[in-house]
């Protein structure tokens, strides 16, 4: 598969005009956490899908970078089998369509479906660039893993595992803790197949029967919140631990509103773009605008998404600011010998060795996603990528 980057789909015109440094190319092979990073928005769709070739495809155009064919809850359990079949002929043929992306990863139900999927892809396995991993928890967790890493073995290049953190012992307090150290004990041992870890939100909160609603963000749902914020204190550690994406964006169409959009207008209308907000909240995009800052504030990077039109949105905050990327390079700059300075733009305090670590991060976010200009928005990015 060729190498792929973010906002490919821009002409070299509007691709100057946006960025100060443009996102490298990326492929399956590339640096573990450049590629972690490099997700962005990972678009979900069920493995029954009867042209699910050219989802894919058409999906790439629009630039989807990572997609995930579900065969776990996306599904009936009456059409499994089905979607075992389909997935394997659908992806054969999207191999044979001499794809140029996105990274396509399979979500099974059990370990087994690993090799079941490997052997049915036969000599077009190089289309997959791991598996995802539901459900996972100390029971599970080698099974999955050694799966993972003796389909890796087989095909002669390394498989990536997505591990989804939604089991009950992770959403109850008093087995939290433990599952999580048990879990990041089991991890560190097949570090190398490790991509990233999932949060799958929709499942926690389904076990005790909330949902949070489209004018609420996951952080507004004090379980949730709890469950992620522990999940970062354990797995999400800057020496040593995992890229940790943020959990679904559940609504993708506009209805009646209780509560005022979460998009202030004057960003908009600097750029004469209130049209462009008036969008983004009828198809309920503010909601889910508002949740990957929040996401990104609490230690998680990219998002799980289920329809298109989210897409765009992620990958647009993904990109890091002129302000973060001077902030970024003069703390890391400094990081042997300490200090505290002002920032370039003269609105906050720079310490070298507590910023360290996040100022290593956004510099690999910038490397994913580009570096915007000085004057140049989210706003800007977002409307490039939806009137393309």
């Amino acid at each position: 598969m060729c190498p792929m980057r973010h906002f490919d789909f821009l002409d070299d015109g509007d691709r100057g005009r946006l960025f100060l440094n443009a996102p490298e190319s990326f492929d399956a092979s590339c640096d573990r956490g450049l590629l972690a990073v490099a997700l962005g928005a990972t678009l979900y769709c069920p493995a029954t899908r009867p042209k699910l070739a050219d989802d894919i495809a058409r999906r790439a155009r629009q630039g989807v970078t990572s997609m995930v064919v579900c065969l776990e809850d996306a599904i009936p359990d009456h059409a499994l089998v089905e979607g075992e079949r389909n997935a394997i002929s659908q992806l054969r043929h999207y191999a044979g369509m001499a794809p140029d992306g996105p990274l396509v990863f399979v979500r099974v139900r059990y370990p087994e479906q690993i090799p079941m999927i490997v052997s049915g892809l036969g000599v077009d396995h190089g289309v997959v660039a791991g598996f995802v991993l539901p459900k996972f928890d100390p029971g599970n967790a080698r099974s999955y893993l050694g799966a993972v890493t003796d389909a890796s073995h087989r095909v002669g290049r390394r498989l990536h595992a997505l591990p989804v953190l939604e089991a009950p012992e992770i959403g109850r307090a008093e087995t939290r803790t433990d599952t999580l150290t048990a879990l990041r004990l089991v991890l560190g041992d097949y570090r190398d197949h490790v991509l990233a870890v999932r949060i799958g939100a929709t499942d926690l909160a389904g076990q005790y029967g909330l949902r949070r609603l489209r004018e609420h963000t996951v952080y507004d749902v004090a379980l949730l919140a709890a469950v992620i914020g522990d999940i970062v204190s354990v797995l999400g550690r800057a020496d040593g631990g995992y890229v940790i994406t943020g959990p679904v964006w559940e609504y993708f169409s506009g209805s009646e509103r209780i509560f005022k959009p979460l998009l202030r207008e004057s960003p908009f209308a600097r750029g004469d773009e209130r049209t462009l907000r008036a969008e983004l909240i009828a198809q309920d995009l503010d909601g889910l605008i508002r949740e990957v800052t929040l996401d990104r504030a609490n230690g998680l990077t990219g998002k799980t998404v289920i329809h298109p039109s989210h897409v765009a949105a992620v990958n647009a905050l993904s990109v890091v600011s002129h302000e973060e990327f001077l902030d970024a390079t003069d703390i890391v700059g400094t990081a042997q010998t300490g200090g505290v300075s002002s920032s370039a733009y003269g609105n906050k305090m720079n310490e070298s060795k507590p910023h360290t670590a996040w100022a290593r991060r956004t510099l690999l976010r910038a490397r994913a996603f580009g570096v915007a200009r000085p004057e140049v928005s989210f706003v800007d990015l977002l409307a490039a990528s939806l009137h393309q």
